[in-house]
Parts: C-alpha cells; sequence; structure tokens
C-alpha cells in the first residue's frame, strides 16, 4: 500500500507539473502571438500611409502652373501650352522667336516652383529629366540632335539663372532620337511633331508624372 500511495503521489506530482509547464507554454505562445499580430498590424497600417504620401506626391504634380501647362487625358501626362520650333536639323534656340523662348523660361521657372515647393512639403528629392526627340527622319545625328535641343534648353534657362537646387532636384539631359516613349503618329518621316522636348519629373523614389513639351 505505501508504494501504491508514493507512485499516485509522485504521479500527481509529475502531472501538475507538466500542466504547469504546459501553461507557461501556452501563455509564453499567446503573447508571442499577440506581439507577431501588433506588429503585423504596425506594418500595414505603416504601408497604408506610405501608400497614401506616394498617390499624394503623385497628384501633387496638378499643382503645377496651369498657365502654361494643360492635362493630356490620353496619355494621363501635362503637356506644355507652348509650340516650340527649332530650324530642320538645328538645336539653336536662338532660331525660336524671342516671345516663344520667354514663355519657355516662364515654363522652367514654373517647374523650379513647383519641384521646389513639393520637395519641401512632400521631403522627396526631384529627377528631372529634359530629353530631346527627333522626327523619324533617319538622320544619322538624331541621337546627337535630340541631346543638342535638350541641352539647348538647359543652358537657356541657366543663361538667365534659372537654376535648380541640387537639394531638391536632379537634373539630367538626354536625346531619344528617333525612338522613346510618347511618339505623335504617324511616326513617320516629316512628321516635326516629333521634334520636340519631354519633361520627366520624378521623385525619389517613384514616378510621379511626366510632362512633354509639344512640337519643336
Amino acid at each position: 500500500m505505501k508504494h501504491n500511495s508514493f507512485f499516485w503521489a509522485s504521479y500527481a506530482d509529475l502531472m501538475t507539473s507538466l500542466f504547469f509547464i504546459m501553461l507557461v507554454l501556452f501563455i509564453l505562445t499567446t503573447v508571442m502571438l499577440k506581439r507577431q499580430v501588433d506588429e503585423i498590424e504596425k506594418v500595414k497600417e505603416a504601408t497604408e500611409e506610405q501608400m497614401e504620401k506616394i498617390r499624394e506626391i503623385e497628384n501633387a504634380v496638378n499643382e503645377i502652373d496651369t498657365t502654361y501647362f494643360e492635362y493630356n487625358q490620353e496619355h494621363k501626362k501635362h503637356i506644355l501650352k507652348i509650340d516650340v520650333s527649332f530650324d530642320v536639323g538645328s538645336s539653336d534656340i536662338e532660331n525660336i522667336p524671342l516671345d516663344i523662348r520667354e514663355k519657355l523660361l516662364d515654363a522652367g521657372n514654373a517647374i523650379r516652383n513647383f519641384i521646389s515647393a513639393a520637395s519641401q512639403r512632400y521631403g522627396v528629392k526631384y529627377l528631372l529629366v529634359v530629353e530631346g526627340q527627333a522626327s523619324k527622319d533617319y538622320f544619322q545625328r538624331n541621337y546627337e540632335l535630340s541631346y543638342e535641343r535638350a541641352l539647348a534648353l538647359v543652358k537657356y534657362w541657366e543663361q538667365y539663372g534659372l537654376l535648380f537646387n541640387k537639394d531638391e532636384c536632379e537634373l539630367i539631359i538626354s536625346g531619344s532620337g528617333q525612338s522613346g516613349s510618347l511618339r505623335v503618329e504617324p511616326d513617320v518621316k516629316g512628321n516635326s511633331a516629333n521634334q520636340r522636348f519631354l519633361i520627366h519629373i520624378i521623385p525619389k523614389p517613384g514616378v510621379i508624372e511626366q510632362i512633354k513639351l509639344k512640337k519643336q
């Protein structure tokens, strides 16, 4: 009888210990799961806030001066309301009438003002890409010509003190020749509407918008 009593007492102690261990493990698991759920909720909330900020930054380009820009529903882009015309095969901006060049300068100031205000408001640095294009006439220097047109615009801006704050904006000059995006159809030889500028305003990180300057 004493052996049986000792056995049952030990068995009861063992079961009690096992129950206690299981209870502790259950509590720890519950606490850990709760922490994970809280972390997931925090990440989800942060992601939603980030997405909302991205949408807000993307929509910010609508604040650009409508005196010089209009929204193109088809391409979902803002287009400069200035007709620019270089001489055929030329990148000399002095060949553009003075009143048009003055409008280009005003439009550049509008871009700078927008970037400065948006950068300070959202804490985002922008990438400004001035891209030249050429008509599809298979001229051997179309890439060089398109780059030179973009460079001519930037130099013209700089000539009149229109500089972009490096802390707010990184400026890139490029030429896509007779390729690139947003080509005016029919994209064939003689369509001078593709002899133009494209200006891309891009936040870091992410794409906000793209601004197209009409026929040059």
